[in-house]
């Protein structure tokens, strides 16, 4: 991912208005985060721990969106749990359900979005070797550039469903 610029980030959002993208906390400081290895931009808001951003190139564009995590005080029976997006398999805390209002109309009738995904959304750190999950991995023979592409087309398929259309 190249680096983003303040500006870049607050313009990219897509599923808040313009309001909410100039007040939404930025991780700073930016020139601090890895751009080389980040297949996305994903950051928990420290101040509001319910909400999450993510921003990402999709169809030739960058975008960002809002994200909502359930409270923390939820227990899970599940022992394990798998990211839909890179596949990393982690304890049943290791993977949350963030979930996004949908872009335009659909967005403002309440429809969302979710999926399960790394719950410090550093998939492209685990995929890169660079974090480590706290349980044992299945053993995959794909190589980074294959697990890095198969992270992109499972983002590219939750974006793209944001922009579906509501039920009618």
């Amino acid at each position: 991912m190249h680096p983003l610029t303040e500006p870049d980030i607050r313009a990219s959002f897509i599923n808040c208005t313009k309001g909410e993208a100039r007040r939404l906390p930025v991780p700073k400081p930016l020139e601090a985060i890895p751009w080389p290895d980040l297949d996305y931009l994903g950051w928990i808001d420290q101040g509001s721990p319910e909400h999450a951003y993510l921003v990402a190139s999709w169809n030739d564009r960058m975008v960002g969106i809002t994200l909502r995590v359930p409270p923390k005080g939820t227990k899970s029976m599940i022992r394990t749990s798998t990211c839909a997006l890179c596949l990393t398999a982690h304890s049943s805390t290791g993977v949350t359900l963030f979930t996004a209002r949908k872009a335009g109309a659909a967005g403002r009738q309440g429809n969302t979005r979710g999926t399960y995904i790394c719950s410090d959304l550093a998939c492209s750190l685990y995929l890169r070797g660079k974090r480590r999950p706290e349980i044992v991995q299945p053993t995959e023979t794909l190589s980074t550039d294959d697990k890095i592409l198969r992270v992109r087309i499972n983002l590219d398929k939750f974006l793209d469903g944001l922009f579906a259309r509501a039920p009618a």
